[in-house]
């Protein structure tokens, strides 16, 4: 049998036992700094603070060549006052539960602050998937699905697609979860493939979404999207999309990364090639008529706009004074920290958080559920229309909390995200 851990009101743990960087405490950290600006009191901020539930389950699963490899995996639920919980699960070797509990608590936050029913959840599994085949995969997902089943469903927590996970994914853990119910629950995750029941719109939300940010910050600040130079660190799913969308209005995107490495151009890349030669190759690397770039000296290249793109804490105080890109959009989640969003306050470079700049996936994901529990579907227009109003509400509202009270944006959404998770907290009450 798997053991399963769960924890409930702790707000300081680090499971990194060689003193690696504890991610938590940095979601923390930008918690309390929103809190102090608000005058969160001390009871709301033990609550906000603290994560829900904890969940660590240790299972097996069966290789190929009939092996047996014990895996861990985790689900955080940070806070179920607005609603459901909501977040993906990510398949990565390094993992840890400090993590899966900072990305909880910026679920949290990013569906706050674009209105959307929903507490965070996040998920992950301490696993390379390159390492699988389709078959250990699939027998991976169904045994994690099985072993979360008592804390997930459509009106409790629901997964989605994050690292490493696809819409194949979600239809494993749809089937799982549905087989283990008794009755087909299409509306327990979302970023399923259309067939199931997903959106239209979904695959390309996180990139949308970041776009329309990124449009409206050059309309707010007068500025030209046509004609800006882009950089992007991690040309996955979201960064990918983005390049292409950015270009498609006249952007040149100069320089792009993977896991492997990055390209630059600074005359432009074509994105279109780059995408084929990735599909092809498995990276960016050595693609023609690009130089080679390292992931860390892409985001000090000369640019506009900085998309970053990849995995967390990668804009730094050591690098953030020499980020040359006057706007930075994070498509990724926790990519900079908080000494690095000082520093670049100070020089002038308009950050969108993440909690903002990436919550077109969960929007588009509510859309899903939304369906789902309708059985009704939407076109993609629609979505697109939806998805653009919330963005550039939110962004305006943003800036406008941020301009009241002197802050940059980060410290604005959480503001106005803590206030709202706040107030469903005081409104709903502490029972029993």
């Amino acid at each position: 049998m798997a053991s399963v851990a769960e924890r409930s009101g702790q707000t300081e743990v680090s499971d990194r036992a060689d003193g690696a960087h504890d991610l938590f405490a940095t979601a923390v950290e930008q918690f309390g700094i929103a809190a102090d600006l608000i005058g969160l009191d001390d009871g709301l901020r033990q609550i906000l603070g603290s994560c829900k539930r904890e969940v660590t389950v240790n299972f097996p699963v069966k290789l190929d060549d009939g092996s047996v490899k014990v895996v861990t995996g985790h689900r955080v639920q940070h806070n179920a006052a607005p609603g459901p919980t909501k977040g993906g699960i990510r398949y990565h070797q390094d993992v840890t539960l400090s993590e899966v509990k900072a990305l909880a608590m910026w679920m949290t936050w990013k569906c706050a602050v674009v209105g959307l029913p929903y507490g965070g959840a996040k998920g992950g599994v301490e696993i390379d998937p390159k390492q699988l085949s389709l078959g250990e995969l699939e027998r991976l997902t169904r045994r994690f699905t099985t072993e979360l089943h008592p804390v997930i469903g459509p009106e409790v927590d629901i997964p989605a697609p994050d690292v490493n996970t696809t819409p194949q994914i979600m239809a494993w853990l749809m089937d799982t979860y549905s087989t283990n119910a008794g009755r087909t629950t299409p509306g327990v995750v979302t970023g399923k493939p259309i067939l199931l029941g997903g959106s239209l719109g979904r695959n390309e939300a996180t990139a949308q979404g970041c776009v329309f940010a990124i449009e409206e910050a050059h309309r707010q600040h007068g500025k030209k999207l046509e004609g800006s130079r882009v950089a992007v660190q991690g040309f996955g799913n979201a960064g990918a999309i983005a390049a292409r969308l950015l270009q498609e209005q006249g952007a040149i995107v100069v320089a792009v990364s993977d896991s492997r490495g990055g390209i630059v151009n600074h005359r432009g890349l074509d994105i279109a090639a780059v995408e084929d030669f990735k599909r092809i190759t498995g990276s960016v690397i050595d693609f023609p008529a690009a130089d080679a770039i390292s992931n860390e000296d892409l985001l000090e290249v000369d640019c506009d706009i900085l998309i970053p793109a990849a995995l967390e804490d990668q804009i730094t105080r050591e690098n953030a004074p020499h980020i040359k890109a006057w706007l930075i959009a994070e498509a990724a989640n926790g990519p900079t920290s908080p000494e690095a969003d000082d520093i670049l306050f100070e020089r002038g470079v308009v950050v969108i958080p993440d909690i903002l700049a990436n919550a077109g996936g969960v929007t588009v994901s509510y859309f899903e559920w939304v369906q789902a529990m309708q059985a009704y579907s939407w076109t993609e227009r629609e979505v697109n229309d939806r998805l653009y109003r919330i963005m550039t509400d939110a962004y305006q509202a943003v800036a406008a909390t941020s301009e009241r009270h002197g802050v940059h944006l980060r410290t604005g959404a959480l503001a106005r995200a803590i206030e709202r998770v706040a107030e469903f907290t005081t409104v709903r009450g502490i029972w029993p």
